[in-house]
């Protein structure tokens, strides 16, 4: 469910009214009845003609018994916050636990075989630090607790898809931060999860420079020759489909025209701004690189309009969508049977 004071609880009522949703999957839920239960009551009231109207919640112990009604939400209560404990753009440390719980549950599930997948809702970095985890984001934690060493994010829409070699660092760090090994390993997990989980059979990967113009020639930087070419030179000795380094003002209108299927970029800004710029509504954050499925929206908690009833919930069905989408992808649909599938 995310922060329980952000807009996760919202966008979570609004997407499970959408039967479009139930045709590929029966979505669970993690996270708090009361404030589920507060949340559509408040957005009703609020706004009459919202979908979350008449939508009603189904209290289960385990995923078997969803019934996987669109407008009936199947949720796992994790936490007991009780009514009017959570007031909507104001987090508290109690909701942050809580936040945190959700995502630790869901990963020990993922990982134990009871959900094929997990999909997150936005969380407060600062939240989880002040509830005792000190991680970068959710994306770190859930790399620590299934053990993956090498595990990168990847931005994606149906235009565009970015996979990021430095994350969450300040500017100054990131050229310290890149060497040849990281671009590498950044390059083959993007590769194989193309094939294995999105179902390229021949995914063609761009890598985009550091510097303005690839560096000419090492006249703005050296990043490009002793770091990022010898990377990609190394990766096409493995088979990988993969060109670059690229000028980035001209890469992402190659690669959002079709000629990629994914650009590799060396940091967070030079890759979400083009990204979010054509995705700002519908992008997904995957995780690549996990033994489980993990998606999540690419946006924040919104506090300035959590409970208003004004969040849009299209990213996170397309988080719902992709997940699925990995899962057909992966060949996993038969690995818990009692779970149901549908096509």
């Amino acid at each position: 469910m995310g922060d329980p004071a952000g807009i996760g609880p919202e966008i979570i009522a609004m997407a499970l009214t959408d039967p479009m949703l139930y045709e590929f999957c029966r979505p669970v839920v993690l996270g708090d009845s009361a404030v589920l239960s507060d949340t559509i009551s408040r957005i009703a009231e609020k706004a009459p003609e919202s979908m979350v109207k008449g939508v009603t919640l189904h209290n289960i112990s385990n995923p078997a018994q969803a019934q996987g009604k669109p407008g009936m939400i199947d949720l796992i209560p994790l936490s007991d916050l009780g009514s009017g404990s959570i007031e909507p753009g104001s987090p508290v440390v109690v909701g942050g636990k809580a936040m945190v719980d959700y995502i630790l549950r869901a990963v020990d599930m993922a990982v134990q075989g009871e959900i094929q997948g997990m999909v997150t809702g936005p969380i407060s970095k600062v939240l989880m630090h002040q509830a005792g985890y000190r991680y970068d984001g959710h994306t770190q934690l859930i790399a620590h607790e299934t053990n993956a060493k090498d595990y990168v994010m990847m931005l994606a829409g149906s235009k565009l898809r970015v996979v990021l070699v430095t994350i969450h660092c300040a500017l100054k760090a990131v050229p310290e931060l890149l060497d040849q090994e990281k671009v590498y390993k950044t390059i083959m997990i993007t590769a194989k999860a193309l094939k294995e989980d999105l179902g390229f059979s021949k995914p063609r990967l761009a890598v985009a420079a550091l510097n303005p113009h690839a560096g000419e020639e090492g006249l703005f930087g050296t990043e490009e020759q002793e770091i990022i070419a010898p990377a990609i030179s190394q990766a096409r000795k493995q088979g990988i489909d993969v060109e670059g380094p690229f000028p980035a003002d001209t890469l992402f209108n190659q690669a959002a025209a079709g000629r990629f299927e994914a650009v590799v970029a060396m940091y967070h800004d030079q890759g979400l701004i083009p990204l979010k710029l054509l995705h700002f509504s519908d992008a997904v954050n995957v995780t690549l690189g996990l033994p489980i499925i993990r998606t999540s929206v690419d946006h924040g908690t919104a506090y300035d309009i959590a409970g208003t009833g004004r969040a849009d919930p299209s990213s996170l069905k397309a988080a719902v969508l992709m997940a699925t989408e990995m899962v057909r992808n992966r060949g996993t649909l038969t690995r818990n049977p009692e779970l149901g599938t549908r096509n």
